[in-house]
């Protein structure tokens, strides 16, 4: 008896045991890479942690979907370089609004349609952190958290927990209050990150909804304080769960001689008058400069209170076709998991194995942040607003898109969108195709932001997007109408005459558009206009205008063609001859022809022994400094040139490097410059993944030491079946960094670049790593 009763023991233990295995299985299931996207990473502005004027990250954490047009996020301040809106140090929160930009300088725009909820009097002043009582409120930290379509925390001064997730169009906030007879949502309608809406209108349509819109003028400050020229309306329809039976609005007395640029909305004058507006209690319409509106209601302990309203850049009517398309009832967690089921579905686009925790936080958070412009611009229904100021229909699949930061993501972003999303880029370039008919121009928009021409930064970047786009077959656009855009951009802004840019900024300038003239005379050869091409190569030889033989690097000329006077701290002197950088790190951008640089240089020897100073000069954690800059652009394909040089494993020790010390899963030390609408987040993601282009318009990218053991790229599907691109190194590691051997498809392969079309038919490159270079 004694005997059955150990083995009935035994198998009790073993099936115990079997139990267990299965339960740590299960607990050890491979994550999806949306559990690892931490929206927090970079979502700083603070220049005194970044000792330098430019800042961090400047991202948000709040909640959208791939290429939305709603970024509903956390705002913790209006004003000042804080483009986010969100700075993951202060210490209060000023509410909720419906559109964002991330990762931008430039004093920011959006910040539109800021919802907050309340408990007891009604303030209209927002406040001033540590210095003025407003609705603002202070939050408890802990309870902060936010996942790709989700963030919610708890506003301590109101004692409401806030949730907030998104559709493409929409939105919906779930507020859980304390009981009050004086429970409140109120929403600032002249919000604007880096100014305010000049004009505003709300009126009530029934005992559950609104709709209304917001008027963004340049005299309202926003992008560049209003020198970017945005020019938007914003309307809205939102609907709450509980009856709007006491309802009213605020209105600020805003002189008709004010000014109301940002420093101006900022000043304590301008804030008095928020203060002290008029409350009209009981009102269902109303129109001003600066208005908002508010319900009260009464809640129980814990109740839950909802809010969802809908977005558009069209009309009332649209916004509400969007709220009611994509959010048809009060389910906030369905919104919830179909945000984080459209995140889910777009970062399997990259599979990667290996690396650490922290490496796959940082890789899919990146690849996270690639996806959210340039965004949608057009209503569920296809419409959205023309440059002419009229309303048009997207037709034939095309999606007009908005926001091109195009002197940052032409480097990274856009060669990534390529190989993931190529009808992404092909939509960019019909929509600025577009925009150039519809307002009548005969080049392409720099800078685009909400059809305005902004001319933020220099150069012509969407001729770059444009000739590799056409060089990597996406063509889904009028390429001869793209063409002569691209033609008239160089023309009207180019090198001229002179062959050269003349000023203090000439090195940048001279330097940006030989490269555009590159990338037009790769096109127009591909066009078959090889008398433009031979016109346009030529042209793209003006950097050598610069190059001064005596003291053997770049330096900016006079009108008259006389050098600049050289500064004392020569080429490593910021803003001389240069846009945000200095001559030394300006001066690597000729991605187009680096033999012609190494021959300026004195030959190869030379440059590669000024490349790798350029890199050990440089600080181990590549923040802002004279040398490898990896917070600014201009030198974001500099570590890939040892490639060219003959020297692949200084590009395999430096991209790790840049890798493992630039970027994090932190906040503060996430980023070490500005996200740049994507750029900075998708050089990790190619860097990582062991490809980089140096001149993307020529359909290569560059050879690289990758993060990860195996990396699978969904490059496309045919016949219902999903096809991969392959990067593998089995034997990778902290140590085997650098690579022995190559093999594409089985052969050795001799080379350190590869070409697009490789990629994107499908296949598998293999690394052999080792601990030492070869």
């Amino acid at each position: 008896m004694k005997k059955f009763l150990n083995i009935g023991l035994a198998v009790s233990f073993l099936i115990s045991l079997a139990g267990q295995s299965c339960m740590s299985a299960k607990s050890k299931k491979q994550k999806d890479p949306v559990d690892y996207v931490n929206p927090f990473i970079g979502a700083s502005t603070s220049v005194g942690a970044a000792g330098v004027y430019h800042g961090l990250g400047k991202t948000i954490p709040g909640a959208t979907t791939p290429f939305g047009m709603v970024q509903l996020s956390p705002n913790t301040i209006t004003g000042g370089d804080n483009g986010s809106g969100y700075s993951y140090e202060h210490k209060t929160i000023e509410g909720f609004a419906f559109t964002q930009m991330s990762g931008i300088g430039w004093y920011g725009d959006l910040g539109n349609f800021l919802v907050t909820p309340t408990v007891g009097p009604l303030k209209t002043f927002v406040g001033i952190e540590g210095k003025k009582d407003g609705y603002r409120s202070a939050y408890d930290k802990e309870s902060e958290k936010a996942s790709a379509g989700y963030y919610s925390v708890e506003l301590t001064d109101h004692h409401i927990k806030a949730e907030i997730t998104a559709a493409p169009h929409s939105g919906i906030l779930r507020f859980t209050f304390p009981k009050s007879k004086d429970a409140r949502i109120q929403i600032d309608l002249a919000r604007r990150v880096g100014g305010t809406s000049t004009a505003q209108y709300v009126r009530v349509r029934d005992n559950h909804s609104i709709s209304g819109w917001m008027r963004c003028t340049p005299d309202g400050g926003g992008w560049g304080n209003g020198d970017g020229q945005a020019d938007y309306t914003v309307y809205f329809y939102a609907e709450f769960s509980k009856p709007l039976k006491n309802v009213g609005v605020w209105k600020a007395r805003i002189p008709d001689t004010a000014k109301r640029k940002r420093e101006n909305v900022e000043a304590d004058y301008y804030q008095q008058w928020i203060a002290d507006a008029e409350v009209v209690a009981n009102t269902g319409q109303a129109e001003g400069k600066h208005i908002g509106f508010y319900t009260t209601f009464a809640t129980e302990d814990q109740e839950q209170v909802f809010m969802k309203a809908g977005i558009s850049f069209v009309d009332e009517a649209g916004a509400e076709q969007n709220l009611r398309t994509e959010i048809k009832d009060w389910d906030f967690d369905k919104v919830h998991q179909s945000a984080r089921q459209s995140w889910s579905e777009v970062l399997k686009k990259i599979l990667v194995e290996g690396g650490t925790e922290e490496e796959k936080t940082v890789f899919y958070t990146a690849l996270y942040r690639t996806m959210l412009d340039p965004r949608s611009l057009q209503d569920v229904d296809g419409r959205f607003p023309g440059g002419d100021g009229k309303i048009h229909h997207a037709s034939n699949g095309h999606v007009r898109r908005t926001i091109f930061s195009g002197w940052d993501v032409f480097r990274s972003q856009m060669p990534l969108q390529t190989i993931i999303n190529p009808e992404v880029v092909g939509d960019l370039i019909h929509s600025l195709t577009d925009l150039a008919k519809e307002k009548n121009k005969n080049y392409f928009e720099r800078w685009e932001l909400l059809n305005a021409y902004s001319g933020c930064m220099i150069g012509n970047p969407a001729v770059n997007v444009l000739a590799e786009a056409y060089a990597k077959g996406i063509r889904n656009y009028d390429v001869e109408a793209a063409y002569q855009l691209a033609v008239g951009s160089l023309e009207k802004f180019g090198n001229g005459p002179k062959h050269y840019t003349p000023g203090n900024q000439g090195i940048s300038v001279t330097l940006e558009y030989a490269y555009n003239d590159w990338c037009l005379a790769k096109l127009a050869e591909q066009l078959g206009k090889q008398q433009e091409a031979d016109q346009y190569l030529k042209r793209s030889l003006a950097y050598q205008n610069l190059f001064d033989r005596e003291k053997a690097w770049f330096r900016p000329k006079d009108d008259a063609g006389n050098w600049l006077p050289w500064p004392a701290k020569g080429r490593e002197e910021h803003w001389y001859g240069t846009i945000e950088c200095n001559p030394y790190q300006q001066g690597w951008f000729v991605p187009h022809d680096v033999n012609g640089l190494a021959d300026l240089m004195g030959g190869k020897e030379r440059m590669l022994a000024d490349l790798t100073s350029f890199f050990d000069r440089t600080p181990a954690d590549f923040s802002w400094n004279d040398f490898y800059n990896h917070a600014n652009e201009p030198v974001h394909h500099v570590p890939f040139l040892f490639n060219k040089l003959g020297k692949p494993e200084l590009t395999q020790k430096w991209t790790r490097q840049i890798c493992e010390q630039a970027y994090h899963n932190a906040v503060e030390r996430g980023l070490v410059g500005n996200e740049d609408v994507g750029q900075m987040s998708a050089w990790y993601v190619l860097a990582a993944s062991g490809i980089h282009p140096i001149a993307a318009a020529d359909g290569t990218y560059e050879i690289t030491s990758p993060v990860f053991n195996r990396i699978r790229i969904r490059v496309g599907s045919k016949q219902g079946k999903d096809i991969y691109f392959t990067i593998s190194a089995p034997n990778n590691s902290p140590q085997n960094r650098y690579i022995r051997a190559i093999r594409l498809n089985g052969n050795v392969y001799p080379h350190y670049n590869l070409r697009h079309r490789d990629i994107m038919k499908g296949g598998e490159l293999v690394f052999e790593m080792e601990d030492k270079p070869t």
